[in-house]
Parts: C-alpha cells; structure tokens; sequence
C-alpha cells in the first residue's frame, strides 16, 4: 500500500508579521462554558483576480463551516455587508466602521491567488470591537490541499481567539463495513477523505492511535496455521503501510491503547482463562499483567500522563468504570449506577471521564469528574451512542451512533449544544478514535 502519510496533504505554511504574533492568543472567547451568545464573525470573499477552479472559495468554505461547528461563532450573511468596492484586507486599507455599524465582532479578510499548481492564500483576522488586527498569515499549498488550507486557517484563528489548539486538521481512526467487511479507515475529523487502511480483514476492530500519530493498532479476527480464528493485535505504519503482528496469544487479544508517553501498550488478554488487562511494550511485545479478579477486565483507557488507567470490570456483579494506577495498584470503582458501563476515555487535561452507559434499554454517553463525582448525560432519545472518544482538544467528543438505523459517526462538544453526523452511506461506521493534533 502507498503511504498514507504521503496522499493525505501537502502544505507549507509562511508567517507573515503583525500586530500581534500567532502564539500570542488573544483569548477572547471563552471555550468548555455554557454559552447563551456565540460571537459574531465576517468572513468576505477572499478576494482574488484568477481562481477558475473555485479552490478559494473552498477553502473560505471549509473555515467557515468548522469554526460554525465549534458552536462559538455565527457568520453574517454576505448581504449585510456595507463596504464598498476597493476596500483591502491589510491594516488601514478599509474602513473598520463598515463592520462594526453591521454588528461584526470579528473579521477575517483576505486574497489570494490560483497560479498553475499553486495556491496562495493571504490572510488577516481582526478584532472590531478593539479596532485591531489580531494577526497575519500567508499559506501555500497545491490544488489537492484546499480542505488542508481551510482547516489549518480555522485552527489559527481557533487557537488566536480562544487560546485553544483546535482539532480541525486532525483525523478519526473507526471501523467501516461498507465493503462487506469490517476494515479500519481514517478520514478528517469531519469526515471528509477517507482512506481504507487496512486490506483483506474479515472482522477489523478497536483501532487506536499512537500519540505521534504515526501508528494505528488494531485487533482483527484471523485463523492461524490450524485455522483456528483469534482475535489477534496488529500495528499498523502509516508511513509505509507496513502491518506488525503485536500479539497473537490464544483468545483475545484486543482492546489495545497506546501511553501518551508512548511506551506502552494497555489491552486485554485472555490467554489466562479469564480476560484481564496487560502492559506490552511496543518494541519488545513483552506483556506483563496488572490486573487479577474473578470478574472481566476490559476497556482500558488512559489518563494524560500515563500514570492511571481507567477501565471496566463486572468484578462486582455489573460492567462499571474503574480506575487504577499503572502498576495495577489502588483500584478505584467510579460508577455506582446504570446497568451497564463501557468504553471509558480520559480527557486531554485530566479532569473528565467519558463513557457510555446502558440506560432505559439503550447506550447513552456520559461524562463525570475523573474521581466519578458529577456524572452528566449528553445524549437521551436518539439511539444507542456508545464509543466516546475525546478530541486533542478535550472540547468535542466523537462517538456512534444508530439514531438514523445504520451505525454512524457524531461529534458533540462538552458544552452538548453541538450534534452533527460526520459520516453518511458508509456503511455501518463505529469504534471512532481520534488522532492527536497536528
């Protein structure tokens, strides 16, 4: 297979200097509050003498579209606007007056150019209410990287105005059956460009990503040499499309999630009889196991700095969320209610736990404190949602769903003011794992 990594973008990216550099936020905007007043941005067309293709107003297209999503912002209609023609994008070439009298509190003007196989987009964001510009910043890239472009200007004007990395030009690991078969994809975090990346799997499952991003391990069901099927590991090179057996132990071997500091591998095993949780060492495949109870230990998720695990257990007669330190020491029971509890996920700081719950006879996703204090629904009457997973950012969440009869992919944010499908007729879409940030 060619390299992912090759066909996924190209793109180079200038900074051009301004009023206030790009690693300087202004933090205006506040991100994980409920917000009543989203903050109201203008974003023209870019301005331009030749773009016969339309890539400008993709890209224009596509920032727009993921700062919406953020539920932070809301766009004036082009037909508001006042200024006239002749007005510039840079400090002092227009009037700011045209944008506040229309009740703009941001604004983002920019040109470009479309120039045989190169894009040039140049941009400049503006705080109206201050009279100011916030930043500005040039980028380049070829015809095939317009969605790349897009998501990178929303990140940076994501980042300048609420302090925040944004999950923009990230990507989503999840498992499709659209070709009859279960196979693990990856697409952009808005479902766009999805690759298949792995071939010829009967039954792909639970991929996850290795925090630089450059690994996605998987489980698949495969027959050894006496054509007996297990649930084997695989580590899958992005890079090279080189496939690795990580494990292949008699019974499950699945489950598997990378330490944020990348030196282990947590999973579950059962070639002791009982499914329990391990730590592998990715280069050695060396498996020691830190967990030994009646019940099964399933799940593991975890936490930022590599220190706790959160995971499920039904050692005390029903699937709940537990936690405990890496070495398999202090196990912390989280959840006392529900029926059934899954698929935990740690936030990028820390402080939440994300998972789904079997409620009223359907899986719902819930978040609490990471000491299992203030549990809150985030979704009621729409299906079974289940596999949360967080965004590097820890704002938005991704999961699946089946509220629309076939299994697809949803975001919502913490705040659960925002739901949007990001996925449709691909199959059946479950297990989304979102990359880091890049």
């Amino acid at each position: 297979m060619k390299s992912i990594m090759k066909s996924i973008f190209f793109l180079t990216i200038a900074i051009l200097s301004s009023g206030v550099r790009a690693d300087k936020p202004l933090v205006e905007v506040a991100v994980g509050e409920a917000r009543l007043k989203k903050s109201v941005m203008a974003y023209p067309a870019l301005q331009t003498s030749r773009d016969p293709e339309g890539h400008l107003r993709i890209i224009r297209d596509v920032t727009m579209e993921d700062l919406s999503f953020s539920g932070l912002f809301d766009f004036l209609n082009p037909s508001a606007f006042v200024e006239g023609a002749g007005a510039g994008v840079t400090p002092g070439s227009f009037k700011m007056a045209d944008w506040s009298s229309i009740g703009a509190e941001y604004l983002i003007k920019g040109k470009g150019e479309v120039t045989g196989g190169a894009i040039s987009v140049e941009l400049h964001l503006y705080s109206v209410a201050a009279a100011r510009e916030v930043w500005g910043k040039r980028y380049r890239g070829d015809p095939g990287s317009v969605r790349k472009i897009g998501h990178t200007i929303s990140n940076d004007v994501f980042h300048a105005l609420t302090g925040k990395t944004g999950p923009f030009t990230s990507k989503v690991a999840f498992v499709s059956d659209r070709t009859g078969k279960k196979e693990i994809y990856v697409m952009d975090y808005d479902g766009h460009n999805p690759i298949k990346v792995t071939q010829n799997f009967a039954h792909a499952m639970a991929p996850s990503w290795s925090p630089d991003g450059k690994f996605i391990a998987f489980t698949a069901i495969t027959r050894n040499k006496r054509n007996i099927r297990n649930h084997n590991l695989f580590r899958y090179e992005l890079a090279t499309g080189k496939i690795v057996m990580l494990s292949n132990k008699q019974g499950i071997n699945s489950g598997a999630v990378f330490s944020p500091n990348g030196k282990e591998i947590a999973l579950t095993m059962s070639f002791v009889g009982n499914p329990e949780i391990f730590l592998m060492d990715p280069g050695t495949k060396v498996a020691r196991r830190i967990t030994n109870s009646y019940g099964l230990d399933v799940d593991p998720a975890w936490s930022p700095d590599s220190r706790q695990l959160a995971f499920v257990s039904d050692r005390s007669g029903r699937p709940m969320v537990y936690k405990m330190n890496a070495d398999g020491s202090n196990v912390t029971r989280l959840t006392f209610v529900g029926d059934y509890n899954a698929t935990p996920t740690w936030s990028p700081n820390g402080g939440k736990i994300a998972f789904a719950g079997w409620d009223g006879g359907k899986f719902d996703l819930f978040t609490m404190n990471a000491d299992g204090t203030k549990i809150e629904r985030l979704t009621k009457n729409m299906g079974n949602n289940e596999d949360p997973d967080f965004a590097p950012d820890g704002y938005f969440i991704v999961y699946s769903s089946n509220r629309m009869g076939k299994k697809n992919l949803y975001i919502t944010n913490i705040d659960n003011t925002v739901h949007r499908r990001i996925t449709s007729d691909f199959g059946n879409c479950e297990a989304p794992r979102w990359g880091p940030a890049n």
